[in-house]
């Protein structure tokens, strides 16, 4: 079950770690890597292929009021998603930056990290909310390191 389908949860942003498709962990790893994180992470619906890499996994973490979709994609849509990004933050970025960024050409492969806020009782969009981003770079810093990669907001063009 995605966190769509959740009434809990209400989706805020989608980040995405762009890396080389043989760079992809197995779900064990992945699985270890979080829990290392924060022991109080709970994982849902894990999901391998049938080599046991990782595929797809929800985390919920209710001390963040937040829970995160993770899925793997890779193939001609990332390159081109990854293209996209490049010509993007090349204009925008650091002398310490474009090194990473000339690096994108070559990515085939990429996790999507649908963020969700949980709400509790009446969903507001009050400016003082509970949410608490710290799960997420967490989560973002563990992919991007296990993978070698980059972790990206797309919505501000950015590297995390």
């Amino acid at each position: 079950m995605s966190t769509f389908e959740n009434h809990d949860y209400k989706w805020r942003e989608t980040y995405i770690v762009l890396f080389h498709a043989q760079r992809r962990p197995t779900l064990e790893k992945v699985q270890q890597r979080l829990v290392d994180l924060n022991s109080r992470f709970e994982l849902v619906n894990p999901e391998a292929d049938e080599k046991g890499r990782f595929q797809s996994i929800t985390i919920q973490s209710p001390q963040d009021f937040a829970a995160m979709d993770i899925c793997y994609d890779d193939g001609s849509e990332v390159l081109e998603q990854a293209a996209e990004l490049q010509r993007e933050l090349k204009s925008a970025a650091s002398a310490d930056e474009r090194p990473k960024i000339a690096g994108l050409a070559n990515c085939d492969a990429k996790f999507d990290v649908l963020h969700f806020e949980q709400v509790t009782g009446e969903a507001s969009d009050d400016e003082d909310d509970m949410l608490d981003p710290s799960a997420l770079l967490g989560v973002l810093n563990v992919l991007a390191d296990l993978t070698s990669g980059m972790a990206i907001d797309p919505q501000s063009g950015s590297l995390m």
